[in-house]
């Protein structure tokens, strides 16, 4: 690995830990020519998977479309950058986990929009408004109602919990 301060390919690795829950190896290394640190990232390289686009073309899979989408939505909320790097991962993982080899970007969306709804409400409907492409109000208000609605309370098997 090259170094990305002096450029020369001698360096050490000091330390090694999965991230992404399990997905990637991270790798800090210390180079030997100029003793500065930096971490490197390893993950399994897939088998390419194509997106399907709502006009029929066809591209390769991105998890940098995924995470640029993903910052814009979170974007002054209280998200994290490794928040936003699980959730990435996690919705890669599902991808690779349900297709072989094409899948429509209508479902890639779904699934970020699932992940994205289990961590923050605003970058859900911030990230849905762009990607179904709300025209007015009433587009908003659809999408926030199964959000709104009151969640019934835990069922009970009769016995009056006694």
């Amino acid at each position: 690995m090259r170094c990305p301060y002096c450029g020369k390919d001698h360096d050490r690795v000091s330390d090694s830990r999965a991230s992404d829950d399990g997905a990637t190896i991270r790798r800090r290394r210390v180079c030997l020519q100029c003793n500065r640190r930096f971490t490197t990232y390893e993950r399994v390289d897939e088998t390419g998977i194509n997106v399907v686009k709502r006009n029929g073309a066809r591209e390769p899979f991105s998890r940098d479309k995924i995470r640029s989408g993903l910052a814009k939505a979170c974007w002054k909320r209280p998200v994290s950058e490794d928040q936003i790097n699980n959730l990435v991962s996690r919705v890669e993982s599902d991808i690779y986990a349900q297709t072989e080899s094409e899948i429509d970007s209508v479902k890639v969306g779904e699934l970020v929009m699932r992940r994205l709804a289990e961590v923050d409400q605003v970058a859900y409907v911030r990230f849905a408004s762009v990607y179904r492409q709300f025209k007015d109000v009433r587009d908003f208000v659809d999408e926030l109602q199964p959000l709104l609605r009151p969640k019934e309370p835990p069922k009970t098997n009769g016995t009056g919990g006694q």
